[in-house]
């Protein structure tokens, strides 16, 4: 593989370094409070832009009481339970801001939809400390592999699936079922996802799934499996 080589201005890596900051401020509260997250996506890569999130991920399943009481004091633009299909996970989201957001799991996660992260590139508070970057497919179907100076990215039309999943220490099946996701998104354009619902800030996310449990049968099925 040779791939393209992308360097950084100084502008560039004054993004990335921002971004990371707001990230690490906000891990460092949630591991305050024994909450280990990832942050993943264009901040683990490294090839942010202006716009691009600040998205953290807990990936195990918590009380979700447990993190409103690490988040005391900030003020939420929303919280939301998301469903991206009928079979995904089930999670709760702390909105903070336009580009910030903190997302937990309200059902137990499968290998593959934790590898879903790993997919776009996840990093630990630890890692983040050491300034790691790490490779990770973009929304175009990318393969970006981050160096000194930048990155090289791929198009994944061009490497096999095997050498994507090597590169990313995930399954060839999560590869597969990614780049048909991605893939039908770029053909048909964003689909939205099917559940996104947003609930009081003084109910709590376990309440309101009960809600929606009794509601929709899809949903109970997910939290039953």
């Amino acid at each position: 593989m040779s791939g393209r080589e992308v360097k950084y201005t100084e502008e560039n890596f004054k993004i990335l370094k921002e971004k990371r900051k707001r990230a690490r401020e906000l891990m460092e509260i949630l591991e305050s409070s024994g909450l280990q997250s990832i942050a993943y996506g264009s901040i683990a890569r490294g090839d942010v832009s202006p716009k691009s999130d600040v998205d953290l991920f807990i990936p195990q399943q918590i009380p979700s009481f447990k993190l409103e009481l690490a988040l005391e004091g900030f003020d939420f633009i929303e919280k939301r339970i998301v469903q991206a299909t009928p079979n995904y996970a089930i999670k709760g989201e702390f909105v903070i801001d336009e580009l910030t957001t903190i997302s937990f799991p309200l059902v137990k996660m499968r290998e593959r939809e934790l590898e879903f992260y790993k997919f776009g590139g996840c990093i630990n508070y630890e890692e983040l400390l050491k300034d790691i970057r790490v490779p990770g497919v973009d929304k175009r179907l990318f393969l970006i592999v981050p160096d000194t100076m930048g990155h090289r990215e791929f198009p994944l039309s061009e490497i096999h699936p095997s050498v994507v999943a090597k590169t990313l220490g995930i399954s060839i099946e999560t590869v597969l079922e990614r780049i048909r996701v991605l893939s039908r998104r770029k053909e048909i354009g964003r689909t939205g996802i099917y559940l996104c619902e947003r609930i009081p800030m003084a109910e709590s996310f376990e309440s309101a799934l009960r809600d929606i449990v009794t509601k929709n049968p899809v949903i109970r099925r997910r939290l039953e499996d």
